[in-house]
């Protein structure tokens, strides 16, 4: 594993999320397997703030919380052996949210990787808005295969449950 930054790459490169998902605009400094320094404005035309709220828009705090998850996921999956594959949640915990995130307002994300074993890992996120702190998370992640552009059959299965007397077996969502 490499410690040395790279060079600032297209957030496209790393992480297969793309627009209307994609909630990092520029990467300023990636360290693989150990962190990465981001950044997101938050444009005033973004789908979700005609719903969030109307007449006072704000970022809901769980896209600042997947910014950050993109963000760590820069760092997880520029290591060499992660390139292609997923970055997927495997928990949140201690999300805190201080200040609202308004149209205009561009959030600097900063994760640092903190605890790795085999596929499993977390890191520590902080999201700012001009130095004013407004989220900070700890993020669990799993590293799984297929990545941006690996599979295309990443759709859930089809499963079935038993069929109770008289009736017929269904597909389940």
């Amino acid at each position: 594993m490499s410690s040395a930054p790279l060079s600032a790459p297209a957030p496209t490169e790393l992480i297969p999320h793309r627009p209307p998902f994609l909630f990092v605009d520029e990467v300023l400094d990636v360290v693989p397997g150990r962190g990465a320094h981001a950044r997101f404005t938050l444009r005033p035309d973004a789908p979700f703030l005609a719903g969030h709220f109307p007449g006072h828009p704000i970022m809901p705090g769980v896209l600042i919380v997947e910014a950050l998850a993109q963000t760590g996921a820069l760092a997880v999956l520029a290591e060499e052996e992660n390139r292609g594959k997923l970055a997927l949640f495997a928990g949140i915990e201690r999300a805190r949210f201080r200040r609202p995130v308004r149209p205009g307002d561009t959030l600097d994300l900063e994760v640092a990787l903190t605890r790795r074993r085999g596929p499993l890992g977390e890191g520590d996120g902080v999201a700012s808005v001009a130095g004013a702190r407004a989220c900070e998370a700890t993020l669990r992640f799993a590293v799984a295969e297929g990545g941006a552009g690996a599979r295309s059959d990443l759709t859930p299965r089809e499963t079935t449950k038993p069929a109770s007397a008289g009736e017929e077996g269904e597909d389940t969502p």
